[in-house]
């Protein structure tokens, strides 16, 4: 979908390209990846990750859909606190997909790659850099896209700051 302007955000492109092979491959969509840390919440979001979802086979379309379920990998020892943690795991999905998508979860144990990944600590900005980042940002209400946009500006900006 194009703006007002006409351009197309990265992101659009992304997702449209990769939720049909995620969806064929491993039934899940990138909203779902992209919303796993508030979906797992703080106990779970560092050691787990979404592999697949598997929904029953539907012999025809005019069959009733069925809950399928939901593939997570997990992290050592913590696998036991997610199995007794897991009717709340399936009732925030749910509630994200807006229907009774997964009716019961299974485990694997494996490492999860990227899940908590060693940060590097951003490079302050020079004043004037960051006084620029502000202004660019500063018209934006929502705190959170606020805070992700810094992020992202002190990372480009630090970047380039580094090849001069």
């Amino acid at each position: 979908m194009a703006d007002r302007k006409g351009v197309v955000q990265i992101s659009e492109v992304a997702n449209g390209v990769l939720d049909p092979v995620l969806a064929k491959r491993a039934g899940i969509n990138t909203m779902l990846l992209g919303m796993w840390d508030e979906i797992a919440g703080p106990d779970f979001a560092d050691c787990t990750r979404p592999e697949k979802i598997k929904w029953p086979r539907r012999a025809s379309e005019s069959d009733p859909f069925e809950p399928g379920a939901l593939t997570i990998a997990c992290e050592g020892a913590r696998a036991l606190f997610l199995v007794h943690s897991q009717d709340q795991l399936i009732q925030r999905l749910n509630s994200v997909f807006g229907f009774p998508a997964v009716d019961r979860i299974k485990i694997v144990q494996k490492p999860v790659s990227g899940a908590s990944p060693a940060r590097k600590r951003l490079r302050e900005l020079p004043p004037d850099r960051q006084k620029h980042l502000s202004d660019m940002i500063s018209g934006i209400e929502s705190k959170n896209l606020r805070d992700a946009l810094t992020k992202l500006g002190k990372g480009v900006m630090g970047k380039q700051q580094g090849r001069r």
